[in-house]
């Protein structure tokens, strides 16, 4: 066998892996992320991992309800102060948020 055809069996799991992890990013968060917004409930569904989703107005009272760890911020497109919230755990009382984003 050429020498060719050995690099390309060496190279072809690592291709094959990286395949899926590309896959594996961008599964969405499946399940409900529920917050108030006015003291109305809101919630959005199976979002994408590693997207920065921001609020038209402030929000409080996040839980996620998602299977992936969902990061709040206190500014818009994902700046200012940090809180990350555990997959199916409730946000700290009274943490107010105008952007979040999940994995």
């Amino acid at each position: 066998m050429s020498n060719r055809g050995s690099i390309i069996r060496l190279i072809r799991p690592f291709a094959v892996a990286l395949v899926g992890l590309s896959f594996a990013l961008t599964v969405p968060a499946k399940g409900p992320f529920t917050f108030q917004r006015g003291g109305r409930p809101y919630f959005v569904e199976n979002l994408p991992d590693g997207k920065c989703f921001t609020m038209s107005q402030a929000a409080s009272s996040p839980h996620n309800g998602t299977g992936s760890a969902a990061t709040v911020f206190a500014g818009k497109q994902c700046k200012g102060k940090a809180t990350k919230i555990a997959a199916g755990q409730q946000g700290p009382k009274g943490l107010r948020f105008s952007s979040v984003r999940f994995g």
